[in-house]
């Protein structure tokens, strides 16, 4: 049987979770917690090191590993569902009975729940300050803060990235102005196509040639063509939101599956046969979206 005081809990934890709701869409935002999934697709820890039984703030376990779309980003209670486990974890924190300690991941200075979303919920909403847990620690230089969207947390990691590849290669040898990615994983991967370039240089000359050679003949003969093509086909306007560099990544890739049919295709020939079939792509799009809807409003009159 569920107490009439954890009913009562569990209404005005509720109803926390639907304000929560009310303010994240004011203001764009998600109103799930953050997923342990997508952080780490993201940030992709290199290890894990098992740190055993630690009592652990509350207030900085902002995620879960598995049940992020069941509970608000302060950890309040979103479904009807929950009520029944809920209210009993409620019964058994207020009446001090001793419960196991939740399973959590450490990830920048901040928890995500493996095991034991409810009795984190509980005891947010009943004001607890700390909880025991069982700690596994992943290794991130990434900072991570509560509230924060994929997209800042995307663009915290291309910043790392960024500034990574700055201080080990002082590219001042080349127009970082003008290389910009908007995706993480970007700036290693510009490394590996340097080193390619590299290669197939070295391969014509009895002497090794220098990073920063090499970085400079992928610009000019590799990086800048293809983004020069990009500006000349106005491919940006298709694509809001990606930079040029984006582009690039994106193009190389496309153009590595072209060369299957064609090995001769340029880089050129290759943006030139993208930008053709965006733009048939878009427009086939536009006319389904504008048939349906002239077929809504004739259906309405």
């Amino acid at each position: 049987m569920i107490s009439r005081a954890a009913a009562d809990d569990f209404v005005r934890a509720r109803n926390k979770a639907r304000m929560q709701g009310i303010l994240s869409a004011l203001h764009w935002k998600s109103n799930d917690l953050m997923s342990l999934y997508e952080v780490t697709s993201i940030i992709k820890p290199k290890s894990e090191t098992y740190l055993g039984m630690k009592t652990i703030p509350v207030e900085k376990i902002i995620g879960s590993e598995g049940r992020y779309h069941d509970f608000s980003p302060a950890f309040f209670p979103k479904r009807e569902q929950l009520k029944t486990r809920w209210c009993s974890i409620d019964n058994a924190m207020v009446n001090d009975i001793i419960l196991p300690p939740i399973s959590v991941y450490s990830l920048g200075g901040y928890y995500f729940v493996r095991d034991g979303n409810h009795r984190v919920s509980v005891a947010k909403s009943l004001g607890v300050e700390f909880i025991d847990a069982e700690v596994v620690e992943l290794d991130s230089e990434i900072p991570i803060v509560p509230g924060m969207s994929m997209k800042e947390l995307r663009n915290k990691v291309v910043d790392y990235e960024r500034n990574m590849f700055i201080e080990q290669y002082k590219p001042s040898y080349l127009p970082m102005g003008d290389i910009v990615f908007n995706t993480p994983g970007a700036y290693p991967e510009m490394v590996n196509h340097i080193l390619v370039h590299k290669y197939y240089i070295n391969q014509n000359i009895d002497h090794e040639i220098s990073f920063e050679e090499a970085a400079r003949s992928w610009y000019d003969k590799v990086y800048f063509p293809i983004v020069k093509e990009i500006r000349n086909q106005h491919l940006l306007a298709l694509f809001p939101g990606q930079s040029e560099g984006d582009m690039y990544m994106w193009i190389v890739r496309r153009w590595d599956e072209y060369k299957r049919q064609n090995k001769n295709m340029t880089a050129e020939e290759a943006v030139r046969k993208i930008s053709s079939e965006t733009a048939k792509d878009l427009f086939h799009r536009l006319a389904i979206y504008s048939k349906y809807y002239l077929s809504r409003l004739s259906q309405k009159g």
